[in-house]
């Protein structure tokens, strides 16, 4: 049999367009994924580890299990290339329930919690080149939701533009901070830097990580995406494990960048390391400028985060569990309508009322929980499926999939210890999940017998 590859534009059998390439794989993982995080949470993981080395140990940490889940889910991805991501590998390996609560979750916490939190920070920095008031932020935020729900409203081909431009745009603007502050910087201050002044202590580096996670988050929403590439058993894995390597060598850039303009002392607890490192070197005129180059790299996340998680849920409709609008697509962009929109209002909600910490805190202990049971799939699927075709084998099994369960175990604790209230939140709505699947499972059941009763 002779398998060909759908050409460019065409459409598959329900009804979304196949015009993806690993290029805009590759703009997807890295352009979601480099947000706000890297300016913001370095101050905290400082605070919480002593020391340049236990500061880049910690990063990289994150780094390695971010390309563990992403080497794992390359494998789920080349089994299933179809859209829905993680939804589609739990729904396939553990069942309906629980692939319905993971995207019970990316409606309600996860992905739109991401997407309130980038806004926000979007918010933040403008305020930082003009004047506003809270309220002012507040609609601001809400205002970039709305302008990236409706440029992926238009088109898939036109967000992926956008998303390719701004990600190549964000990289520049990175490169050119960090070749700034290492101009300006001291080899000396590095190496002085190494040691730390205090005890190392698990519960801090758990904490540190946690913060960490909140950076690297998003390695994982291209694959919500398969059902839209050309190729995707082939460039679905490429664009997960180039997309973080790009991530990693970023963030691991910048820590070094930040630390060798500025000491322990003052990157820890710094409301923005990037910020502080930036007035140490040129003052007011270039933090402006970094406020510039910052607000991009949002803007890139946010629309990056947008495209992605309404083909969870429009995924779901397809399978009889969520509301059947949301798995209809528009005649002449092809995308799905109603789950954008869906998405852009629960977002918009989430940045009226919410803080930044409280935010990433909410978002990293649910997210976890199926990060942690996606990525046990694949020692699942390879015990009860050896002989199923695998395009992209996950290396080094069962050692990646099985240190990254642990880590993800050991992170959602972290969660908790971090700020256990807002992790009781995320577990209130996995909890809330359950009646409404009832529901709609009841529904669906209805429907399906009254079809058969028709025929």
């Amino acid at each position: 049999m002779v398998v060909t590859k759908p050409e460019a534009g065409s459409e598959n059998d329900t009804g979304l367009l196949r015009d993806l390439t690993m290029r805009d794989g590759v703009a997807i993982v890295a352009g979601a994924v480099i947000g706000s995080g890297i300016f913001l949470v370095p101050g905290e993981v400082g605070l919480r580890v002593p020391g340049l080395a236990a500061v880049l140990g910690v990063w990289l940490l994150g780094g390695l299990l971010t390309l563990a889940g992403a080497l794992s889910l390359a494998e789920l991805g080349s089994m299933f290339p179809a859209a829905g991501g993680l939804y589609t590998y739990l729904r396939a390996v553990y069942g309906r329930p629980v692939g319905f609560l993971y995207g019970w979750l990316l409606l309600t916490v996860i992905n739109t919690g991401s997407i309130a939190t980038l806004a926000t920070g979007f918010s933040l920095y403008v305020s930082q080149v003009v004047a506003v008031s809270a309220g002012q932020r507040k609609l601001l935020a809400a205002g970039a939701i709305v302008v990236f729900t409706a440029l992926n409203l238009m088109s898939l081909h036109r967000a992926k533009v956008v998303q390719n431009l701004g990600t190549v745009a964000k990289l520049a603007g990175i490169g050119m901070l960090a070749l700034e502050l290492f101009l300006h910087g001291s080899t000396t201050l590095l190496r002085e830097s190494m040691p730390g002044v205090r005890p190392l202590t698990m519960t801090g580096v758990g904490v540190a990580l946690v913060s960490v996670l909140w950076a690297y988050e998003g390695w994982h929403v291209v694959s919500f995406t398969a059902g839209e590439f050309r190729n995707p058993a082939r460039d679905l894995p490429r664009s997960l494990v180039l997309g973080t390597l790009i991530v990693v060598g970023v963030y691991m850039t910048l820590n070094l960048a930040y630390y060798s303009v500025l000491s322990n002392a003052n990157v820890a607890g710094a409301p923005s390391t990037a910020v502080r490192a930036m007035q140490a070197v040129g003052g007011p005129v270039l933090v402006r400028l970094l406020s510039g180059v910052i607000v991009v790299s949002i803007l890139v996340s946010i629309n990056g985060l947008v495209l992605t998680g309404p083909r969870v849920f429009y995924a779901m409709a397809h399978d009889g569990v969520f509301f059947r609008a949301l798995g209809r697509v528009s005649k002449r962009g092809r995308v799905p309508v109603a789950a954008l929109l869906l998405q852009g209002a629960w977002a918009i909600g989430l940045t009226l009322t919410g803080q930044f910490h409280q935010l990433y805190t909410l978002v990293i202990s649910s997210a976890w929980l199926f990060y942690g049971l996606s990525v046990a799939a694949v020692l699942v699927m390879r015990w009860k499926e050896p002989e199923r075709p695998r395009p992209f084998r996950t290396p080094w099994m069962p050692w990646v999939p099985a240190l990254f369960v642990l880590a993800s175990a050991g992170i959602v604790i972290s969660s908790f210890i971090s700020s256990w209230q807002h992790a009781l939140m995320g577990l209130g709505f996995l909890v809330m999940g359950l009646p409404v699947y009832l529901l709609f499972a009841r529904l669906n059941g209805r429907g399906e017998q009254a079809r058969g009763e028709k025929r």
